[in-house]
């Protein structure tokens, strides 16, 4: 079980970091992407960290193998 929260952590925060360079890439060329799913971007960036800190909960609250 630890096994697999720590795999699904680890897919969470690479998907926060991607989510986060697109959204970083697309402000600072500015442009019709950026007014279309700037916004979007930020909160699918903020509810992956949400997730990221659920499996953490979940990792810190699980019992060891």
């Amino acid at each position: 079980m630890r096994m697999i929260l720590i795999v699904l952590l680890g897919l969470t925060l690479v998907g926060v970091v991607a989510v986060l360079l697109i959204g970083v890439v697309a402000m600072g060329r500015g442009g019709d992407f950026n007014r279309k799913y700037g916004n979007l971007l930020m909160r699918a960036r903020v509810g992956l960290q949400a997730l990221a800190l659920l499996l953490l909960a979940a990792l810190y609250f699980s019992p060891p193998s």
